[in-house]
This record gives structure tokens, sequence and C-alpha cells, in this order.
């Protein structure tokens, strides 16, 4: 009885050294808090990448609205001569239209797939640049711990501004 006794009172002596200490840790942490969808929405990166990929697709636009004119007016020069037309012209035109539609159809398509590829690799470069301005914010400020994206975090810990004045600030 006396052994568990002892026992239980090192334990115990124990348990109440590890509360004492524990709150000096805590105080000594220094946490900082990253809203990234805000960085990705305000960082001048975010903002050239997007324009870079407008440039990027605007011959592809370009060509949509060309082919989209060319359907257009052959539908109305359809509907305007279909009453003078012979069956096979009727045929003949009817099929070019369907063609242009299946055709912008694809190159839609096509543009959606390849645009939002292009935004995934630009998101990731902006990103990657992103982390690597919390890094070297966490270095130079000496923090313990950066999360980003909480359900909340204080605004006495975050630290969004600093990152995306750092990232307009780089060249």
């Amino acid at each position: 009885m006396k052994v568990s006794f002892v026992k239980f009172f090192f334990k115990l002596l124990f348990l109440l050294q590890i509360v004492a200490v524990s709150p000096s840790v805590f105080a000594e942490t220094k946490l900082g808090f990253v809203k990234v969808d805000e960085v990705i929405r305000k960082a001048n990166i975010a903002k050239q990448a997007e324009d870079k990929l407008k440039r990027e697709f605007a011959p592809r636009d370009n060509e949509l609205k060309k082919i989209g004119a060319k359907l257009k007016n052959l539908v109305s020069k359809f509907e305007k001569e279909q009453s003078v037309m012979t069956n096979t012209e009727k045929q003949k035109v009817q099929r070019e239209i369907s063609n242009l539609e299946k055709e912008i159809q694809r190159k839609q398509r096509q543009a959606r797939e390849d645009l939002t590829q292009r935004k995934n690799e630009e998101l990731a470069a902006v990103v990657e640049k992103a982390r690597a301005v919390i890094k070297k914010i966490a270095v130079e400020e000496k923090f313990d711990l950066i999360l980003e994206n909480s359900v909340y975090a204080s605004p006495n810990i975050d630290i969004t501004s600093k990152v995306i004045k750092a990232l307009n600030d780089q060249k």
C-alpha cells in the first residue's frame, strides 16, 4: 500500500510539473495565419498570371468568335433563302451549319480544358511563390508555426497582409 501511494505521489508531482511548465512553453510559441485565397486574389503576381492567360488565350477566343459569326451569317442566310433553295442545297447548307456547330463545341471544350489546365499551373506557381515568402517571413520573424486557411484565427496572428506586401514588393 505504501509503495502504490509513493508511486501515485510521484506521478502527481510529475503531472503538476508538466502543467506548470506547459503555459510557459505555449506562451513562447509564436503562431501565424495566412488566408491563401486572399493572397491569390490580391497579390500582383496572381493578377499578372491572369493577364498572361488572357493574352495567351485571346487568339483562340478570337477564332471562336469568327467561327460563331460565320455560323450566325450562314444560319441567317439559310433562313432567308431556304424557300428558294432546292432540297440538295438545303441539305448542303444544313450539313455545313451542323459541322460548324460541332466545330465550335469541340473548340470551346478544348479551350476550356486547356484554360483550366493553364490556370491550375499558374495558380500552383503563385502558391509556390507565396509559400516561399511565407517561409521567409517565418524565419525572419521567428515564427514557430504558420497555418494556411482555418475556420477561425485571431487577427493578432493574421500575417496575410505581410505576405501580400512581400509578394508585391518582389521584382
